[in-house]
């Protein structure tokens, strides 16, 4: 008589919901991830690593089971409830700007991993602009130029759009931006 083995297909499925997930400084960030797999698990792993602009990967946590380690200097800013694979950072900082791998182990009969990367960037909310005069008295009837500087004091990825009335106002005879 022989012995047949049989070809076991065990896949494990691993979803984040964007590869570039923006966050807003001082606010907690939900880094959303599921994962599935359709074979017997006796141990479920799952690791984050954080890869900053300059950096190499550190370790954040990881999971076998219920059971959470996380790095100690960490441990208050990470969260994870297993057996969820998401990640909650809390409070977002411009420092955690950069790449979160997870990376997910499924041993049964057999081992099956998975991994994905989210870019993370943090958007710091823009601070009420401040506009000044020059001339500062703003009277330029028969005089000729007004000029109208504005200024913020903080945020990220900031667009400046003049109006008057209500309407945005274009480059021409009458206008000029720098």
């Amino acid at each position: 008589f022989f012995h047949s083995h049989a070809g076991i297909c065990s896949a494990l499925k691993l979803t984040v919901p964007s590869h570039t997930i923006h966050g807003i400084e001082g606010q907690p960030l939900h880094l959303t991830v599921d994962y599935n797999f359709n074979a017997t698990a006796s141990e479920v792993q799952i690791i984050w690593l954080f890869e900053g602009p300059q950096s190499n990967p550190k370790y954040l946590l990881s999971s076998v089971n219920q059971t959470v380690v996380p790095d100690l200097e960490f441990q208050h800013k990470f969260t994870l409830i297993p057996p969820n694979a998401s990640l909650m950072i809390s409070p977002l900082r411009i420092s955690d700007e950069g790449n979160y791998i997870v990376k997910v182990n499924v041993r049964g009969n057999g081992t099956i991993t998975a991994s994905q990367k989210i870019q993370v960037a943090v958007d710091v909310p823009v601070t009420k602009p401040l506009v000044h005069t020059e001339p500062s008295s703003g009277v330029v009837e028969y005089v000729g130029n007004i000029t109208l500087k504005c200024t913020m004091g903080k945020g990220t990825r900031v667009v400046y759009q003049w109006m008057k009335n209500g309407k945005p106002l274009h480059a021409g005879p009458n206008y000029t931006f720098s």
